[in-house]
């Protein structure tokens, strides 16, 4: 059986280089989606739903096909930490974090095309930071530019040496997509990932 077109709805490299790991063939395409926060919406409330919008607006373009959105937010105490954009935040969200948990909230969604429907699921992730000096964070901005990256930070890197535990299901949600439930999602649309052509 022919498995169905694969499609990712992210223009993240983290998110491509992290499905190409499970070794099915799929395309990239950017979602035109508003990111913007809804009044009072909480941290788990915004990545699902910006996950379902992202795979649903590039869903409506592949008709037949598997489309996988996903979105991401850091928070601390319930308080969302955005992309830091430049050099002076990014200093100050690690400043903010040194010493702290910082729980990852990554909204998952899987929308088959075929049928119309979704599965949306929100993959904690909690980030338990060292104690950090004003000269150890400028270091780091200053080498890695996480400018970019939710919390200020690139786990897949340099970004390790910042932490003193890591503690969620799995480690591949910190960097922006759950490989372990995406992996039982494409089992559940007819994909099996370790034999895909079964």
């Amino acid at each position: 059986m022919a498995l169905p077109p694969i499609v990712l709805a992210s223009t993240s490299p983290f998110r491509r280089e992290l499905l190409a790991r499970l070794g099915l063939p799929f395309h990239v395409t950017s979602p035109e989606v508003d990111e913007a926060r809804l009044p009072a919406e909480g941290p788990e409330a915004l990545v699902t739903r910006l996950a379902e919008a992202k795979a649903r607006a590039v869903g409506a373009q592949h008709p037949g096909a598997l489309v996988i959105g996903s979105d991401q937010v850091a928070c601390i105490d319930g308080a969302i930490l955005g992309k830091p954009g430049d050099r002076e935040r990014a200093i100050g969200q690690l400043a903010q974090a040194a010493g702290r948990v910082v729980v990852f909230y990554t909204g998952l969604c899987l929308l088959d095309t075929r049928t119309g429907q979704a599965e949306v699921i929100c993959e904690p992730f909690r980030v338990y930071f060292r104690a950090l000096t004003p000269r150890q964070i400028a270091g780091y901005v200053d080498r890695e530019r996480p400018f970019h990256c939710a919390g200020s930070f690139k786990s897949e890197a340099l970004g390790i040496a910042l932490f003193n535990r890591l503690e969620g299901d799995d480690p591949n949600a910190l960097i922006g997509l759950p490989l372990i439930r995406l992996t039982a999602m494409l089992g559940r649309a007819g994909v099996d990932v370790l034999a895909p052509g079964d």
